[in-house]
């Protein structure tokens, strides 16, 4: 049966609120920071190369702190307020980009409302354990990246509505700017309401006198177990390779298409087509999970973002932009739901927030990678196309090894 239960509707809403901070993150604010950043005489590609820097330090102290994390949430009643606390640090983390007057405060703001909202994606993405069955992870999973993509287009367009026809509204573009990222925070705490007021954690382990100790005890004895489950260590290793590619792709596609000369509108519009197109083929791929295994739909995944980073090699055409923009909307939310809901159903469910935060470390941990090697290789040859190449590489050892883990 398709149809969706409150409770799951209610958390793929929180899907939708961080999908717009995530398009924000992607689009509006590369541009806004490249624009700030080169009119303060730094060159295009130190701008990229500082952004991806930014990028980098956000996902360490995620890596850092996740497994950490992770290991609290998993006692009773501790999975919902940590949750909160770091949703919320991100949505004011957003707001409060409207204050720096130079880009690297800029970007120093951007990182703390990045770490909330990553840190947040810990306790959500393992309440997938708690809100669905075993046999509905595939479709819920996915159900979350797809209205996240079409849901974020609403203060989406708003936003680009604001800043395309600032001058024609009496807003300068700057001013333009700082109301499309207040009312993006607004639109991910609007949308949020429902799952904090009605959530509620059915799986846990019970809490002890001294929870601090507890935590790092169980940290080591979660790194004892993921070692000897050799199907979730392989899957982890194949996934910090694969998804390093599909997160540096995210962060840093809008950046790459300025270096190349594609102008702002041109970005920003095919970017909104990305999100459009990424929603039925998100579907798409959830039924197909009803007769394919979700393994082969994985392998098929990895390999049609190795075609795009190769193809992306030679881009320097605003249509050969809008053609990858479409090409990854096909294979972006697939990828992240479908891995989503296969580590969840390899995981036990009473440690789902601990096995979460080792998932995410190994995801952060591939996305500061990536970044890095984005950054530096840009700075070393001149061009970020030497970066993209990396990534060609990274998407055939992700597939080679995921292969490996599906045969453990």
């Amino acid at each position: 049966m398709d149809k969706l239960t409150k409770i799951e509707k209610q958390w793929i809403l929180y899907d939708v609120g961080n999908s717009a901070y995530v398009m924000l993150c992607t689009t509006i604010i590369p541009l806004y920071f490249k624009n700030i950043a080169t009119a303060a005489g730094v060159s295009l590609a130190n701008s990229t190369a500082y952004l991806s820097y930014a990028l980098s330090i956000s996902t360490i102290l995620v890596a850092v702190l996740g497994p950490i994390l992770g290991t609290a949430a998993d006692r009773k009643g501790h999975k919902k307020p940590l949750f909160t606390v770091f949703f919320l640090a991100g949505v004011i983390g957003c707001f409060c980009l409207v204050f720096p007057g130079d880009w690297l405060s800029f970007l120093a703001v951007f990182v703390l409302g990045r770490v909330g909202y990553q840190l947040s994606l810990i306790f959500y993405d393992s309440m997938l354990t708690d809100i669905t069955s075993d046999e509905r992870m595939d479709l819920v999973s996915s159900h979350g990246y797809a209205w996240g993509y079409i849901g974020s287009c609403i203060p989406f367009i708003a936003s680009l509505v604001l800043i395309l026809y600032a001058p024609k509204l009496g807003l300068s573009t700057g001013t333009a700017t700082w109301i499309a990222f207040i009312l993006n925070a607004l639109w991910w705490l609007v949308v949020t309401l429902p799952l904090l007021k009605n959530y509620r954690q059915i799986h846990f382990v019970e809490g002890s006198k001294n929870p601090l100790l507890d935590s790092f005890l169980r940290l080591g004895q979660v790194i004892r177990r993921i070692g000897g489950e050799k199907q979730i260590l392989w899957f982890l290793i194949a996934f910090f390779f694969y998804i390093d590619g599909v997160y540096t792709i995210i962060d840093l596609a809008t950046s790459y298409g300025k270096d190349v000369g594609i102008n702002d509108t041109s970005l920003l519009l095919a970017l909104l087509l990305t999100q459009v197109v990424a929603f039925p083929c998100s579907i798409l791929f959830a039924r197909f999970s009803k007769g394919l295994h979700t393994a082969k739909l994985i392998r098929v995944c990895i390999l049609g973002y190795l075609c795009i980073a190769l193809f992306a090699l030679q881009l320097d055409k605003a249509w050969e932009f809008w053609f990858l923009a479409v090409c990854v909307a096909v294979f972006q939310g697939a990828i992240q739901a479908l891995s989503r809901s296969y580590f969840a159903r390899l995981i036990p469910k009473e440690n789902s927030s601990e096995y979460f935060g080792f998932y995410d470390i190994f995801g952060k941990g591939a996305a500061f990678m990536g970044t890095l090697l984005m950054g530096v290789s840009t700075q070393i040859f001149g061009t970020s196309k030497a970066g993209v190449a990396m990534l060609s590489v990274m998407f055939v050892a992700g597939y080679l090894l995921f292969r490996k883990s599906c045969r453990a």
